[in-house]
């Protein structure tokens, strides 16, 4: 965060008691990169930003294995495997990945190659087949290459729920999308009260990326709704520190408004940068502190509105 932006985070901390609770707790001492034990167990991994490894991965350990939730970039996963092998001596045996984006799943191989088997609900199976395929073949960071891995796509696809229980650990994939994307699929950890949410809730300071073309607002709201009812203590987001059940409050308030303020300016015949410049995110903390990340999204709403989608 520049210098510039230091007095618009002071407002956003105390302009929400969500904001305030995420940001002066758990988010405010973690580091990226680090490893932390969450239960006997269970860990995660936070994803480095700036080392271009962003999303979080999250790992069970069972009588006879481990299963592990994303798999980042595969210079990510690279990282991540030491860490996991430093936690327990099992094989790692199965990799969900929580959506398709490739800060989730193009890490797959480092992990098919350990002897994992990938993991995803059919919807996103399809959508990385097809729009994860295409943004492989589009991928020019020479800093970042994926030249010396490949793609590895669902060896073990599943619908809607499938469950991985025995008599130690039991994880739920859920598929909640569509969403922010067609196919998201959260992990729950009922015994622990522990859900791994993928990109459905974030506690970095850059919002969400609400313009996948399969995803759906409507979904978005229901999904954080139904996490929420099932009284979880622990949310692991897609980004950013692990916290507690406020993010979901806080990521749909976040949603919500912008989602609620673009479609009134619609039908009023606003334009983008009308809203960008009247609306007031500072209430929704810390996710809404990068002003650029919360410009792009209001225009992939507006244009959401424009291909018919909601």
């Amino acid at each position: 965060m520049s210098v510039g932006s230091l007095s618009s985070w002071r407002r956003f901390a105390v302009s929400s008691v969500l904001a305030a609770a995420l940001v002066g707790g758990i988010a405010a001492h973690a580091e990226p990169g680090e490893r932390k034990n969450l239960a006997p167990g269970v860990y995660v991994w936070q994803g480095d930003r700036d080392k271009r490894e962003p999303a979080n991965s999250m790992w069970v350990v069972f009588k006879d294995y481990v299963l592990v939730v994303d798999a980042n970039f595969p210079w990510g996963a690279r990282e991540i495997l030491p860490q996991i092998r430093a936690t327990t001596n099992k094989p790692i045996r199965f990799v969900l990945n929580t959506h398709y984006h490739g800060d989730h799943a193009y890490g797959n191989a480092i992990f098919v190659d350990a002897g994992a088997m990938i993991v995803n609900s059919e919807a996103t199976d399809k959508e990385a087949r097809t729009r994860g395929a295409d943004g492989w073949a589009k991928w020019d960071d020479p800093a970042h290459s994926l030249k010396d891995t490949r793609e590895e796509f669902g060896s073990l696809t599943f619908s809607d729920h499938l469950v991985f229980e025995d008599g130690t650990q039991r994880v739920e994939f859920v598929r909640l999308g569509p969403a922010h994307s067609q196919g998201d699929t959260v992990a729950y950890l009922p015994k622990q009260h522990i859900v791994a949410t993928g990109d459905l809730c974030v506690t970095w300071a850059h919002g969400n990326n609400t313009g996948d073309a399969g995803g759906s607002y409507k979904g978005w709201l229901a999904a954080l709704d139904k996490m929420t009812s099932w009284g979880v203590t622990t949310v692991v987001p897609g980004h950013g520190a692990v916290a507690g059940p406020e993010v979901l409050q806080a990521q749909r308030a976040y949603l919500d408004g912008m989602w609620s303020k673009v479609q009134a300016a619609k039908q009023t015949g606003e334009t983008p940068d009308q809203v960008i410049r009247e609306l007031d995110l500072q209430k929704y903390g810390f996710i809404a502190s990068d002003t650029t990340a919360n410009a792009t999204s209001v225009r992939t709403m507006f244009r959401r509105i424009d291909a018919g989608g909601n």
